[in-house]
């Protein structure tokens, strides 16, 4: 553990110098990169010295003890060294915690995908639910959200929704959400009164820097139509609407929602760079499409990772059987009850995994 620590001290150092470099405070894409992975070592780094700090202090009270005094002075000493002894323990426990959760994409913002699944006008309508909920949840901590991409239907559902979440353990706590997701409810349009399960499917993908993937021009085809908007006054009269095909691997991203046609092409390029990304990573591990399929999942109502059922007032996530009976507080955006379980959980499959 304490040489993987020097490490990571070490390229702490490297990236302080880093950024006080001009050539680096002058490409903002690679300063940005440093200062996030700055960020994402202060917590480590500051422990390790403040444990050091506390090592050395340990060691010299030692020395100091076995030398002769006085007994006032040996029991001040001894009780200022045990002291000493638990706020080291104390430490090292927050260092074991802080590398356990190390993840190299901590640092990264997300790209969050929600699709309808099955069950028709009710699972857009639960789409946007969640849509909703999302958006709450990074309010409360202080995330910034941008709607990317959207395919919205007439009652005020998604067919499909794409938004960027970025903020500080954003990756951390929303990398749990992806999987199907289960409505059990009544629908505003039911008038037996009888209740319908329906799905969706969230996406949770890493957004990389260009610096992180870079994108070659020839492997691009890019199309560009006239956006299918509000008519009237609104009507688009330009070909806004961009589609980007990435020729090799056949990802196809579309974006419409800005009236500027660059706009909607550097949203694509985001999409589209995120999910190649996505793609490298299952490959690199030797997931290949397969694995994305049972992670996204078809909205099938048997592949589920949480149930929101409304008559009870209950949440379930099936992945660790937790219920909670806050189904109101869950969908205005409470959603730490469930991430701080999942994290929990990792961590110790992590360690039970060791």
């Amino acid at each position: 553990m304490f040489t993987q620590l020097e490490k990571l001290a070490k390229r702490y150092q490297e990236l302080e110098e880093l950024l006080s470099r001009k050539e680096v405070i002058s490409d903002q894409a690679q300063y940005t990169k440093y200062a996030k992975e700055l960020a994402g070592l202060q917590e480590k780094v500051s422990l390790f010295r403040e444990y050091k700090r506390t090592a050395c202090e340990i060691e010299d009270l030692r020395a100091v003890l076995k030398e002769k005094h006085d007994a006032e002075f040996l029991n001040l000493a001894e009780k200022e060294l045990g002291e000493l002894e638990a706020k080291l323990a104390g430490t090292e426990e927050r260092l074991k915690n802080a590398l356990q959760e190390e993840d190299e994409d901590a640092s990264h913002d997300v790209i969050v995908e929600i699709r309808q699944g099955t069950g028709g006008r009710e699972a857009a309508l639960f789409a946007a639910d969640l849509y909703r909920m999302y958006t709450k949840y990074a309010a409360f901590k202080n995330w910034t959200v941008e709607q990317m991409s959207a395919h919205p239907t007439e009652l005020g559902g998604f067919k499909e929704i794409v938004f960027s979440v970025k903020g500080k353990d954003a990756y951390r706590r929303l990398k749990f959400e992806s999987g199907v997701h289960r409505v059990q409810r009544v629908p505003a349009t039911e008038a037996q009164g009888r209740i319908h399960t329906s799905t969706a499917t969230v996406a949770v993908l890493v957004e990389p820097e260009e610096v992180d993937l870079a994108i070659e021009a020839k492997d691009l085809k890019i199309d560009t139509y006239r956006s299918s908007g509000p008519g009237g006054q609104h009507m688009q009269k330009t070909d806004s609407a961009v589609r980007i095909t990435h020729i090799s691997t056949g990802l196809v991203v579309a974006c419409q929602d800005e009236r500027s046609q660059l706009k909607n092409k550097n949203k694509a390029m985001r999409i589209l760079r995120a999910r190649l990304l996505d793609m490298k990573q299952k490959q690199d591990s030797k997931k290949i499409s397969q694995e994305r399929k049972s992670q996204i999942g078809t909205g099938d109502r048997s592949e589920k990772i949480r149930t929101y059922n409304f008559p009870d007032r209950r949440v379930t996530d099936h992945r660790i059987n937790l219920t909670l009976y806050k189904l109101e507080s869950i969908i205005e955006g409470d959603l730490d009850g469930f991430s701080n379980a999942l994290i929990k959980a990792a961590q110790e499959k992590a360690n039970g995994s060791r």
